[in-house]
């Protein structure tokens, strides 16, 4: 992908320390996803499978809980 702009780098792909610092990649019941942390387990923020059953169950929507 060629991008041709005047913004500088920095605007257009911000550090991904910054943005994910407090992410991690597990795995429930053998689907993968993206979550946060928090005090009492994680909160789910994408889900990185290709398979699409796994977006049509309502365990893995963006946003639910996981205790762990």
């Amino acid at each position: 992908m060629i991008l041709y702009t005047m913004m500088p780098e920095e605007l257009i792909y911000p550090p991904v320390d910054s943005l994910n610092a407090d992410r991690q990649i597990i795995q429930v019941d053998g689907v993968p996803l993206e979550a946060e942390q928090d005090g009492q387990g994680y909160t789910i923020v994408r889900i990185l499978s290709t398979d699409p059953a796994h977006f049509m169950d309502s365990r893995f929507m963006p946003g639910s809980k996981i205790s762990g």
